[in-house]
């Protein structure tokens, strides 16, 4: 032993080691990619570390998640020297690059089998998570646009449904005579085919001239609603309006007809005369079997026995400020003017007669009106005049 220290100590055997560590550092260099003489840039991993990836990379051929980001291997590759090195780190980052953008962030491991199976777990894991939320969002998702298409219209629908059944119809048989000897006896029903309403009618007697004409007791309530700033111009179907454009008030009051459509005739007869398709007993808007109401027909109706003065006041139902002693019960539908609004319900009836009235035969019917602050004849005077574009209501004649 002593002899291979002295041996060592030689200045000869000094030399020969320097020349050996020397061969070493080289080899070392050369190892670590660093043979141009510079160094690897210092946010790089170390020698040790890039040999530990790239194994695991080579063995499992799976995409391990390295430390460093893809940003980091990028910056790396492209300021490195152009060399075979500089290659090998490229290669490396471009590995690393694809393993950064398609798994999550994972810690180096020692074990090349450890990163592998790290990494399978953690794709696989990254794949269940993203299908699982993609088939919960998807089944979330059909399943709102089943419940909104299948509870929502429903609801909307049911609500419609209840609110027309909620709607009780009027009970026109409240609005007819007081005594309830003179309703039984005097009133019958008639119901339309045409949409299934029933009215209630009567004959009434001239006391003067013993004439009798059977005339309905109600409003006649047919025809498609249009709203009041609507002319009635559909020529292929009956229009009505309904005061203040809510059916509920038609259904109570009955309808409101300019005098064309309350005819059938053109609408246009309502600006222009249309004399000469006027009939005797002018149909119109009536059933089948029925005429529109005349002032002949009202004359025989004013004429009830009035035995108590009533006069107007008779005409008027309970409803509508009278006693209904002639048992016509007018009530007080009110009318549509031709700029499209409504006036006087409760308060007055209008109605006109199928004849157009000479002070201008283009614009006006004869008419009438009846108002609940008035108890004598002023408003059912033969000559009154009612615009033909106005909305009136209407009573029908059973032809006999």
């Amino acid at each position: 032993m002593r002899k291979f220290v002295r041996a060592m100590c030689h200045p000869g055997a000094q030399s020969a080691m320097g020349s050996i560590m020397v061969l070493l550092l080289t080899i070392a260099l050369v190892a670590c990619g660093d043979d141009s003489g510079t160094s690897a840039p210092s946010d790089e991993p170390s020698c040790s570390s890039k040999t530990v990836s790239s194994s695991s990379n080579a063995d499992s051929g799976t995409k391990s998640g390295m430390t460093s980001s893809s940003q980091k291997a990028v910056s790396s590759s492209s300021d490195a020297p152009a060399s075979s090195s500089s290659k090998k780190v490229e290669s490396s980052s471009s590995q690393k690059i694809a393993s950064s953008s398609s798994t999550p962030r994972n810690d180096v491991s020692s074990s090349s089998a450890k990163v592998a199976s790290s990494s399978s777990v953690s794709a696989s894991s990254s794949s269940k998570k993203v299908e699982s939320s993609s088939s919960l969002k998807n089944s979330s998702s059909s399943a709102k646009v089943v419940s909104s298409s299948s509870v929502a219209p429903a609801s909307s629908s049911s609500k419609k449904v209840s609110s027309s059944s909620e709607y009780v119809p009027y009970d026109h048989f409240k609005c007819l005579a007081d005594n309830w000897n003179l309703r039984d006896t005097i009133y019958k029903q008639f119901t339309d085919p045409r949409n299934g309403r029933s009215y209630y009618y009567y004959t009434a007697v001239s006391s003067k001239t013993g004439r009798k004409v059977t005339v309905m007791a109600e409003n006649l309530n047919i025809g498609e609603m249009v709203l009041g700033e609507n002319d009635q111009n559909d020529d292929t179907k009956i229009e009505r309006y309904c005061y203040n454009n809510d059916i509920t008030n038609c259904d109570k009051y009955g309808g409101l007809y300019q005098w064309a459509e309350m005819m059938q005739l053109p609408s246009s007869c309502n600006t222009e005369s249309c004399s000469d398709w006027i009939e005797t007993q002018h149909q119109g808007i009536c059933p089948d079997g029925w005429r529109l109401f005349t002032w002949r027909d009202f004359e025989i109706i004013r004429d009830y026995n009035d035995q108590y003065g009533d006069g107007v006041k008779g005409l008027r139902s309970q409803c509508f400020h009278g006693n209904n002693a002639s048992g016509f019960s007018l009530i007080g539908g009110g009318v549509r003017f031709e700029n499209g609004t409504f006036k006087n319900l409760t308060d007055a009836v209008f109605w006109t007669y199928p004849q157009e009235q000479e002070y201008d035969v283009t614009l006006f019917a004869y008419s009438a009106f009846v108002s609940v602050n008035s108890d004598d004849n002023t408003g059912t005077q033969k000559n009154r005049r009612g615009e033909k574009s106005n909305g009136y209501s209407v009573r029908c004649v059973k032809i006999e």
